[in-house]
């Protein structure tokens, strides 16, 4: 099994925390996201742990919301000792929703609107990360108008390619998101928050991409970031009190992944920080660490009906779930690898090869290529691991399909966490 949380039961069906998904599909329905709370916890605790044990006083691990995002989330990431990013209001309201402390909110996002910056700062978020010199300006004003001093991290661009794919690696210095240090820009942006009257700087921010398996490409963040940092305290005296060196380790999506030693990295990332400052005689700053997907994605998979099987002589077969692109845009947009399991026949043999197709009218509709089941039947159960960031979050109602409820579980209990959409509430917003 690709994750120890996943099993066989005595009926040859998949179990997930204990628990028979043939069951849980019945009880609740299909499609259906599916997470495990426990494993969801267990990778909270491993950041905390680590950092608490390796990093500088006061780093902390901060949730990415962009991964995953529902009320009932915040609530364990509150037990578990984590921060949150959020990168809208919307993700912000909800984390208050749920109950989580407003201070220890990080506000992302690359074009933060006047409405968006007057939401946060009258929701007391703790720390803005600030991207642009217009948002920079406008966070200023409105702080000011507050008579607030707002706490801000600079988001700057380290310039470094930690080969993953282009449309999630952001650490380049062609990238919408906060500004190249390569360049000069960001010592300039730098210099100009300085002046603000009503910011306190904290540090940098960095992001430098997803789907990262090895230490080294956070190694070089950090030297970028404490030469960039070394040089402002010579040009202004300011030292950097906070470093956020962003998410982006990689998870497994199929058993040919190599396995990310998350307290091995987070060691050897705080080992190369403590040499690097003590090479420059820089005070040690606090880290922050963003993980989104490796705190959520091998804590969930989804749940599919087959509907049927079409075989194109020639060419393939198709096996079409109830489901899709609307659940899982991810193999549209990027052809992402997922594991195909039959959940409801696990002890059968997989001699049927095939491409998993979802229900949307788009020929673009597949979840994935190229993978081996028993020859299905209409109504098989078929799970798809590691779906637990960037599915529900992403998910839509394209061709007017209701989303998937969401089912957490927990030390062999099941509890409904997000009901599933009714058609009135496809058309709740219309007038």
């Amino acid at each position: 099994m690709l994750y120890e949380n996943l099993g066989i039961n005595d009926q040859g069906h998949l179990t997930v925390g204990g628990l028979d998904t043939v069951q849980l599909a019945e009880e609740f329905g299909a499609p259906l996201y599916v997470l495990d709370e426990d494993r969801l916890r267990a990778n909270c605790q491993t950041y905390v742990q680590s950092m608490a044990a390796w990093m500088p006083a006061d780093s902390m691990p901060l949730f990415a919301g962009k991964a995953l995002c529902f009320k009932g989330l915040y609530p364990v990431l509150k037990e578990e000792g984590m921060g949150a990013d959020v990168v809208s209001p919307g993700e912000i309201y909800t984390a208050l929703a749920g109950g989580f402390p407003a201070e220890k909110l990080y506000f992302h996002g690359n074009n933060k609107t006047d409405e968006d910056i007057a939401y946060a700062l009258d929701s007391g978020v703790g720390c803005f990360i600030v991207d642009n010199h217009q948002e920079l300006a406008a966070l200023n004003r409105a702080a000011g108008v507050r008579g607030i001093r707002q706490r801000v991290l600079l988001r700057v661009t380290p310039g470094i390619d930690p080969h993953t794919l282009q449309a999630i690696n952001t650490g380049r210095i062609d990238c919408q998101f906060g500004v190249p240090i390569e360049t000069g820009q960001a010592a300039r942006f730098a210099a100009a928050a300085l002046t603000m009257e009503h910011l306190e700087i904290e540090g940098f921010h960095s992001h430098i991409g997803s789907q990262i398996f090895e230490a080294e490409p956070f190694c070089e963040a950090v030297d970028i970031l404490l030469d960039f940092a070394a040089s402002l305290r010579q040009e202004y005296g300011f030292v950097a009190r906070t470093l956020n060196l962003g998410g982006g380790f990689g998870v497994r999506y199929q058993a040919c992944d190599p396995v990310v030693d998350i307290p091995g990295t987070i060691r050897a990332l705080a080992d190369h920080l403590t040499r690097g400052c003590q090479d420059k005689d820089y005070p040690l700053p606090r880290i922050l660490l963003e993980p989104g997907r490796s705190i959520v994605a091998d804590a969930g998979l989804t749940l599919y009906r087959v509907g049927g099987v079409k075989t194109i002589e020639g060419y393939r077969s198709y096996v079409t779930v109830n489901g899709g692109m609307t659940d899982n845009p991810r193999y549209a947009l990027y052809q992402s690898p997922y594991t195909v399991l039959p959940a409801s026949r696990m002890m059968d043999t997989p001699d049927f090869d095939c491409t998993l197709a979802g229900r949307c009218c788009e020929s673009g509709d597949l979840i994935q290529e190229n993978i081996s089941l028993p020859r299905p039947e209409r109504d098989d159960l078929v799970a798809v691991l590691t779906t637990g960031a960037y599915n529900f979050t992403m998910a839509s109602n394209y061709n007017r399909l209701c989303r998937p409820a969401l089912v957490m579980i927990r030390q062999g209990n099941a509890r409904l966490a997000v009901r599933r959409q009714t058609f009135e509430d496809l058309i709740a917003c219309d007038l």
